[in-house]
């Protein structure tokens, strides 16, 4: 009968292993193991995190920000070319130098906006389909050449020029300018989207910097107990170096949220509604001037010029609400003056036309007289549009001192990681000696 014996596994590598873990040299190289990966991680994390917040501003400062302004000048430049255009037809013949002059202008300040768009963004975003780039690409040479149309047959005294520039103003409502509010809102989108990344609370780092914490506490906490020293002088000092680390963070990204919250409440959220009125103001301009150009068939204009006058008074009285600047509240409050002049000059217009007083409405509507409604839109815009240099400026300011806020914390937070691991190291290695 053949006996089998059975191998003896209790001192097997594994065994061995686990032995050796069990004992104080064993606990001590697993804690210096855990503490360096746990402080390294925590360092390279907060590092990262601090640097993507970093990159968020640098987008605000040189991307969304921007482009989102070169939005806005699109749709601003556009509306105010066809305004221009529409009351300058108003004038018969040839219109005046300066009335030509403004139009050219604003095509121009459209077409470079344009281009800067174009040249931010992808290949793809230019050419789908339904971009809006496309569309403002495609069709501003269209609408250039039908006013241009309409201009020569105006200045021949020919009918068919009121047919080409409602044919192009048309065109500008229908499609143009939809595209351009369609790319305005999605930079101001992008713009959000970047504060949201800069300015988010740093839960993840927060709770690393506290992990390394805790690890390196219980740490010194076993090493007393095992070696009776009060103090190790690595561990210490990975402490000290954890602690600093944690409240640089801490320090440096609630400054940053901070300023990131005034760029938005003192900054892009006034834009945006001092933008929205701004373009109100002129879709109610050109309202105005084509409800004349189309000769007692322009009720659909008048109408739509009732509801966008409403939508302007309520945007002013929310950007009043919201200014919190001097200077803005200077320029809202005149801007709100105006439009009440304005409103009492179109109603002044529309009381002459319905009386048969063709020639006085016109010349109410853009004639440079103080009583015109020309003048009185002229100031509106000019008051809009200082409120929001006043405001963009305020959020470049804010911007800026954010991203100056975060000056040199990934290199801090990177050389602290550094110091937690080496000291952790370092210390529990001078305990390990002993054992030897």
């Amino acid at each position: 009968m053949t006996i089998t014996s059975r191998r003896d596994t209790s001192s097997g590598p594994l065994s061995q292993v686990t032995a050796l873990a069990r004992t104080t040299p064993g606990v001590l190289g697993s804690l210096a193991l855990l503490l360096v990966v746990v402080g390294v991680v925590a360092g390279v994390f907060s590092a990262i995190s601090v640097q993507r917040r970093s990159t968020a501003l640098d987008d605000l400062a040189t991307r969304s920000g921007p482009l989102s302004v070169a939005a806005q000048e699109i749709y601003r430049s556009l509306s105010d070319a066809d305004a221009t255009a529409s009351g300058a037809f108003l004038s018969g013949g040839l219109e005046p130098p300066a009335v030509r002059a403004r139009f050219e202008s604003d095509i121009a300040q459209a077409g470079n906006a344009l281009a800067i768009a174009i040249a931010a963004r992808e290949p793809g975003d230019v050419t789908a389909a339904n971009s809006p780039l496309a569309t403002l690409a495609g069709q501003l040479p269209v609408y250039t050449g039908l006013v241009e149309t309409a201009r020569a047959n105006n200045r021949q005294g020919l009918p068919l020029g009121v047919a080409y520039q409602r044919e192009a103003s048309n065109l500008m409502r229908t499609q143009l300018l939809p595209a351009a509010q369609q790319l305005y809102d999605d930079e101001v989108g992008r713009v959000s989207a970047d504060q949201d990344r800069a300015g988010g609370f740093p839960f993840v780092e927060i709770l690393l910097g506290l992990v390394v914490l805790a690890a390196l506490v219980m740490a010194q906490i076993f090493v007393r107990r095992r070696s009776n020293r009060v103090f190790n002088v690595g561990l210490v000092a990975a402490t000290a170096a954890a602690v600093i680390s944690l409240l640089w963070v801490m320090i440096s990204t609630f400054g940053v949220i901070g300023s990131v919250d005034d760029s938005r409440v003192e900054g892009s959220a006034q834009v945006d509604v001092l933008a929205r009125a701004r373009i109100a103001t002129l879709q109610a301009r050109t309202d105005e001037t084509l409800t004349l150009v189309a000769r007692g068939t322009g009720k659909v204009y008048q109408d739509d010029y009732v509801q966008v006058t409403t939508k302007l008074t309520g945007l002013l009285d929310e950007a009043f609400s919201k200014a919190n600047n001097s200077a803005v509240v200077s320029e809202v409050t005149s801007a709100r003056d105006n439009t009440k002049t304005w409103l009492a000059a179109h109603d002044a217009i529309r009381k002459a036309d319905d009386a048969g007083d063709y020639v006085g409405a016109v010349r109410l509507a853009i004639a440079p007289v103080q009583e015109g409604a020309g003048t009185a839109f002229d100031k509106v815009d000019t008051d809009l549009r200082e409120a929001i240099d006043h405001t963009r400026s305020s959020f470049n300011t804010h911007v800026a001192e954010a991203s100056s806020g975060l000056g040199g914390t990934v290199v801090v937070v990177s050389l602290l990681a550094i110091v937690v691991a080496v000291g952790s190291a370092v210390g529990l290695w001078q305990r390990l000696k002993e054992y030897r």
